[in-house]
């Protein structure tokens, strides 16, 4: 197969896996009394995408796996947090990432945080109020620890393909 059918085979199988995985995660009940709080399971493959491919590639995963999954399970309005959400985790990752200072993990956790915050940015809008902000420590908790496990969970997916893409 050539290399460009090959990255684009994966590609897409990357989109729609991390599309699964959001359809996946509806059914993963996490009730802690804050309205928010999710694994980010879709993320494990944003986050391995952006270090086995170029940005645009990861950043268009982002993209369609927020649009799909919104049009198709969530509605325009919680499409909307997730947009603002996920845009913001990704321009902090792509950065974070450039600079090589930080770890596939230390990546995916600020993902996870900036994530939490791009959300209550939208939702403080949408709502004309500042006071969601108060659940912004909590968010932001839950951030890192999905984070982290999002990151060592991407890390392995990212040593493994990397040895599978170099040996192809």
């Amino acid at each position: 197969m050539s290399s460009k059918a090959w990255k684009t085979a994966l590609f897409g199988l990357m989109t729609a896996l991390a599309f699964v995985f959001s359809y996946l995660e509806s059914f993963i009940p996490i009730n802690i009394g804050i309205p928010g709080i999710k694994l980010g399971l879709a993320n494990l493959v944003v986050t391995a995408a952006l270090y086995l491919f170029p940005k645009g590639y990861a950043f268009s995963i982002a993209c369609i796996r927020i649009l799909l999954s919104g049009l198709t399970f969530s509605g325009v309005s919680a499409m909307l947090f997730s947009l603002v959400g996920g845009l913001l985790s990704f321009a902090v990752m792509a950065l974070l990432k450039k600079t090589d200072k930080f770890s596939v993990i230390g990546v995916s956790a600020a993902g996870g945080v900036f994530h939490n915050i791009g959300q209550i940015i939208a939702a403080a809008f949408v709502m004309k109020t500042a006071q969601i902000v108060y659940y912004l420590p909590v968010l932001m908790i839950s951030g890192v620890l999905t984070g982290v496990l999002i990151g060592i969970l991407s890390n392995i997916i990212v040593k493994r393909l990397n040895r599978v893409i170099k040996n192809d």
